[in-house]
């Protein structure tokens, strides 16, 4: 896993950046039904040309394996 810090709240949190809004949409849109897909659902911050992501396992309140192999597989849409 590649550099998911810690936030303030105890959560992994990783901002991508893009070359403009609508390159940062569809990698939302591609964490989003990753996210249903694994019925694990990040916060995920929309800019112009960021997405920031944020995971904790919200039904223990803390990161857990489920966050980070979820971190992994997004590291991976944002890499091809």
């Amino acid at each position: 896993m590649t550099d998911w810090p810690i936030d303030n709240q105890g959560r992994l949190s990783k901002t991508f950046e893009f070359k403009n809004y609508r390159k940062s949409f569809a990698f939302t849109s591609q964490v989003a039904m990753l996210s249903e897909k694994k019925n694990h659902h990040p916060q995920i911050v929309l800019d112009y040309n960021k997405v920031t992501v944020s995971l904790i396992s919200h039904d223990v309140q803390k990161i857990t394996q489920r966050d980070i192999d979820l971190a992994n597989q997004i590291d991976k849409l944002y890499l091809d």
